[in-house]
């Protein structure tokens, strides 16, 4: 559908000034859908010359709606890297949101991103009619068709220097799902920009079709075959039994006036019958059909048995019921049994075929080397993974440090030169730890790596171009440094492609097999009884999986190879509970002791119960106890 068309701008002008005045609007001053939006935000109380509210949601729920639609903004993200880089000049913003008018992503040029709309448009931002006024996400999203509106055609007179597209995105039921936006400070009208941003959506919505079964025909449909391989021809998606299950708003439209609806056969909707289309398809990669109401049309197919988007079986993380792997293996096998976390990491494959910058973030601790290094394993990458710690590396050495220097490039270089991290990482992965801590003068060079992949040494002439999957992670909100100008906002875009929150170990819904891993790793010699593991659940561990492996190793050293059973005692009794004077120095002994002590005591005093209920020796009681 194209974008509502426009009147002249000094007809706009004209109803600015009635607006603004408290006047009646001109008729036929604006097109029909600007002017119903004005209408509808006096109608809700908004006042055009004061400043909207700026509502901005916290960034957890915006982490959370990303994961909602991890899919969809995938293929945003995706779609957004070729604007950006198809987009002429300067002063722009692309950005991404949801079917609530949130903004998830933004990408922008420096220079827009420290204007007043860039600090505006930010993830978070909620761009609704009913609060910003006439904007093109808000009116597209009431619309529901792209829109475009143009300086002082914005409700509020504050954006009135601002140029803005955007198209809805719709999913195979024909749901509006997001929105992408293309703004802009120049206010001159940019056809050829608005053009590309309803190509990006069109290709956005084709690749949640594509990438929705695995097990489907995909099927091109246009009436003359040298278009089926454009973003105008239709595309369908049918089951194993030929049963329609998706379409996208190129094939509604060809197909107007037919009965689209899912689970329509094949055979109901075209002639010949599906079993001859597929026929003539692998004979010839191209069939005729006529639809039921008499149009013909070129059919190609796109997949005849496709491939899933998740990782290859091997490669896959465990299942609920799988084996814990080991935290620190080689091959970046980790114990991974956390419902959300999976349903997190459900993209990671795809964006590694894409090379898509992947961002980790959580806590320390958390394990975001080890996420990291799972990346690479499944990113099949032949090369090496190359980890650097950003907040380790003298600011004076940190690009020397990446992209290497020839002999004698600067002083204290080394003798014989270096190559550089990116050169040692090509064709592998680069783990970019504590990103947050990259020196803002560095920021642009590495930056101006990521737009070309081309790597020139310092002190050489030549440039090289690289092949390296991009892996960063951090415990601080870049967002927020951002926003408070210490980190880079067109580098934190370009970096955050595809974002993985590792929770808290507190959080975690696979504690238990965390655990029971790092007992067997670190202290074999301690053993556990259910009510120890629900107690130590229950503990904060801001240290998280770092600190219980400290823990463990502690309590492998003070248990002296007794196989005896721990319960740490923050959580459990008081500091004033009695411990035999052996144990009361050594915390951990002390734990240990009280939990004996107690144990003694609910048995009534029986030595054996005790014994049998903690799974130690009869020994290891009488000495706690310090009965003879």
């Amino acid at each position: 559908m194209p974008p509502l068309s426009h009147p002249p701008l000094s007809s706009v002008a004209h109803a600015r000034a009635a607006l603004e005045a408290g006047a009646r609007l001109p008729g036929g001053a604006l097109s029909p859908e600007i002017a119903r939006s004005w209408e509808r935000c006096l109608a809700g109380g908004l006042d055009p010359t004061r400043r909207p509210e700026e509502a901005v949601i916290a960034f957890a729920e915006v982490r959370t709606r990303r994961e909602e639609q991890a899919l969809l903004r995938r293929l945003a993200l995706a779609q957004m890297q070729l604007l950006y880089e198809q987009i002429a000049g300067s002063d722009f913003m692309i950005a991404f949101a949801d079917a609530g008018g949130v903004v998830l992503d933004a990408l922008s040029d420096p220079h827009f991103a420290d204007s007043e709309a860039g600090r505006s448009i930010v993830p978070g931002s909620v761009w609704l009619e009913t609060g910003r006024g006439t904007n093109a996400l808000g009116l597209a999203l009431v619309e529901r068709a792209p829109v475009a509106i143009y300086g002082r055609e914005h409700f509020f007179a504050c954006h009135g220097h601002l140029s803005c597209a955007a198209v809805p995105i719709f999913d195979p039921e024909d749901r509006l799902v997001g929105l992408l936006d293309a703004s802009s400070s120049n206010e001159a009208r940019q056809q050829h920009t608005h053009a590309l941003v309803r190509m990006a959506a069109a290709a956005v919505e084709n690749g949640l079709i594509v990438n929705g079964r695995p097990d489907v025909l995909l099927f091109a449909l246009h009436p003359r075959a040298e278009y089926l391989d454009t973003l105008s021809a239709g595309l369908i998606a049918l089951s194993p039994e030929g049963e329609l299950i998706s379409i996208n708003r190129a094939a509604r439209a060809l197909l107007a006036g037919l009965d689209v609806s899912c689970g329509q056969p094949f055979d109901a909707l075209f002639e010949p019958g599906l079993g001859r289309v597929v026929d003539e398809l692998r004979r010839a990669g191209i069939a005729r059909v006529r639809d039921r109401a008499g149009s013909l049309l070129s059919v190609a197919c796109r997949r005849f048995a496709a491939p899933p988007v998740v990782a290859p079986p091997a490669r896959r993380l465990p299942a609920p019921t799988t084996p814990a792997t080991p935290l620190a293996a080689p091959a970046a096998a980790f114990v991974c049994e956390d419902p959300l976390l999976v349903r997190r990491m459900r993209g990671l494959a795809a964006a590694t075929r894409e090379r898509l910058a992947v961002h980790i973030h959580g806590e320390t601790g958390t394990g975001k080397e080890l996420m990291a290094r799972h990346v690479h394993a499944l990113s099949g990458r032949a090369g090496e993974f190359v980890a650097i710690n950003c907040g380790a590396v003298p600011e004076s050495l940190f690009i020397a440090e990446l992209f290497g220097h020839d002999r004698g490039a600067f002083t204290n270089a080394r003798s014989e030169g270096a190559p550089g991290l990116l050169r040692l990482a090509d064709r592998g992965t680069l783990f970019l730890d504590e990103v947050g801590e990259i020196p803002l003068a560095a920021q642009a060079t590495l930056l101006r790596f990521l737009d070309t992949m081309e790597v020139r040494a310092l002190g050489g002439g030549k440039a090289a171009t690289l092949d390296v999957q991009i892996v960063s992670a951090t415990n601080r909100d870049l967002a927020a440094a951002v926003a408070a100008r210490e980190f880079r906002a067109d580098l934190y875009y370009r970096l955050n492609g595809l974002s993985i929150e590792i929770p808290p170990l507190r959080e975690r819904g696979d504690f238990d097999a965390i655990l029971r891993h790092l007992l067997a790793r670190h202290a074999a010699n301690v053993s556990m009884d259910e009510v120890v593991i629900e107690r130590l659940r229950q503990r904060p561990w801001p240290g998280n999986i770092r600190e219980l492996q400290s823990w463990l190793r502690r309590a492998a050293i003070e248990a002296e190879g007794e196989g005896v059973s721990l319960l740490d005692g923050a959580d459990c009794g008081g500091e004033g509970a009695p411990t035999c004077a052996h144990c009361a120095p050594h915390a951990l002994s002390r734990d240990r002791c009280r939990r004996i002590r107690e144990t003694f005591a609910a048995t009534g005093g029986n030595i054996q119960q005790t014994a049998r209920r903690l799974g130690i020796s009869r020994t290891t009681v009488y000495k706690h106890l310090e009965v003879g």
